[in-house]
């Protein structure tokens, strides 16, 4: 790791530097490259899209310069609302802003902002390590400018407040989130008076919106190691004004010596279970809340204790209301969540008895997420017993290798039966009618069942003898 007195023209040697420092001279303008950017060249992580420039002035003057001196007429993207400016060179992201200084009122997290030196702008940022600013100045480029010793915190691997947490937490409380997530990104841990914070402003949190808070939660659920940031949002008290669905599902009882697992720190594993298989956000959405249903459906029966009936069917359907409340997607992607949750524990079942007709109905119900619903069964394995372990992974092949013979004999997967609802009709002189229906439905579960092949000649006289049954004549 560096110290605060290293050089860091390595850090600045990007082109496009050359063309902001030109800019800003030409302006008379002090600039700096500050924040992630700044952060992540530190660590070592992989070359960051997004830069942000800081200038003691008008960052929009300075992108509209740095605009006229790239080639290929740069275009720029001024927002007068926020002071910034934005533009785009070969892959990257810039974002130029004039140095300000923030005071907020309580009902919001919008700044009132007044113009300001680097010093205010580096006092309004929301960690030490993305405080962190590098000079474009001919007179000093490529130093370092770490007022809050952002380096020793990068190095440490601590996420701190420049300032007192509580006024930096009670100013703009997604920061409370943003710290979470960073923990969970980076692996840091949060300083004990900045964690303590979070928990005292965790109120706060109500006056975010719901998209900036599922922002931040989703990218929580991309980390490596979700569960990180996952158990710091229960024991902070923020789950509760997020997902307090999720939070509803912590806690063991015992009656009668007889208790239940904890559902809530089960969850966690299943998330980062699957994290190890798959970058799939929404798969990862679905191992989040495949036991939602749990919380409602709990109940003790004396002669076979807990139980936790439907609470697929129930969990479903809490889905689209989580859904609905954070102002998440009503279109595929929850239904995909939707319908991993509902056939959660079907594999499961399957595996204690695999008939083809069970795997037929499988392939049929799950389409082209079958595999996923498989990745998620796998993933939801968390028994430290790891003879039991072995037993079910051993389980779920025999289930997997089962579909893929039934698959390539029967071609069941997202299939119309082969008699049409056209064909009905003319056979039989019907108009639309209930009949209809239920012939097809009848062909669909005779192919299912292994009654009659997916074949057209089969299915044919299938019909001829359920329309006859019906009292249908041709």
């Amino acid at each position: 790791m560096l110290n605060p007195n290293t050089n860091l023209k390595k850090a600045v040697s990007l082109p496009v530097f050359d063309y902001i420092a030109q800019a800003a001279k030409s302006l008379d303008l002090e600039t700096y490259v500050i924040g992630g950017y700044v952060r992540d060249f530190l660590l070592e992580r992989d070359k960051p899209k997004d830069i942000d420039v800081v200038a003691v002035g008008s960052g929009i003057d300075l992108a509209n310069k740095v605009a006229e001196l790239l080639p290929n007429n740069t275009k720029v993207q001024i927002f007068k609302t926020y002071g910034t400016a934005m533009l785009k060179f070969k892959d990257l992201e810039i974002e130029f802003v004039g140095a300000r200084k923030e005071s907020y009122v309580a009902h919001s997290r919008n700044p009132l902002v007044d113009k300001g030196t680097l010093k205010d702008d580096q006092n309004r940022r929301d960690f030490t390590i993305n405080a962190m600013a590098i000079s474009l100045n001919n007179s000093d480029y490529g130093s370092l400018l770490d007022p809050f010793e952002g380096i020793a915190d990068l190095q440490n691997k601590v996420i701190r407040t420049p300032l007192d947490p509580d006024i930096t937490f009670s100013d703009d409380p997604l920061r409370m989130m943003r710290a979470i997530r960073f923990s969970s990104q980076l692996n840091f841990q949060i300083e004990a008076e900045s964690l303590s914070s979070i928990s005292r402003n965790a109120k706060r949190l109500q006056i975010i919106s719901q998209e900036r808070v599922v922002d931040e939660l989703n990218k929580i659920l991309l980390s490596d190691k979700p569960s990180i940031g996952l158990r710091l949002l229960h024991e902070t008290g923020l789950l509760v004004y997020i997902l307090p669905e999720l939070s509803d599902l912590q806690g063991v009882e015992q009656i009668k010596g007889q208790k239940h697992k904890d559902n809530f720190f089960h969850t966690l594993q299943v998330v980062d279970n699957i994290s190890l298989r798959t970058g799939n956000l929404w798969l990862r959405w679905a191992a989040l809340l495949h036991d939602i249903g749990k919380a409602p459906t709990k109940k003790f029966d004396k002669k076979i204790g807990w139980t936790f009936h439907g609470h697929e069917f129930v969990g479903s359907k809490m889905v689209k209301k989580i859904f609905k409340r954070l102002k998440m997607p009503l279109n595929e992607k929850m239904k995909y969540v939707e319908k991993i949750v509902m056939m959660s524990s079907r594999p499961v079942i399957l595996a204690e008895n695999v008939t083809d007709s069970a795997v037929r109905r499988l392939i049929f119900d799950a389409g082209d997420d079958l595999d996923d619903l498989m990745t998620h069964c796998e993933a939801d394995i968390t028994t430290k017993n790891k003879v039991k372990e072995k037993q079910y992974l051993n389980n779920f092949k025999l289930v997997r290798q089962k579909v893929k013979e039934v698959e390539e004999r029967d071609h069941v997967r997202n299939f119309q039966p082969p008699i049409s609802g056209e064909l009905i009709m003319d056979t039989f002189s019907l108009k639309p009618c209930r009949q209809i229906g239920m012939i097809k439905d009848a062909i669909k579960e005779a192919i299912l069942e292994g009654e009659i092949s997916n074949d057209y000649e089969e299915a044919y006289e299938f019909m001829l003898k359920k329309a006859s049954a019906m009292g249908l004549k041709k």
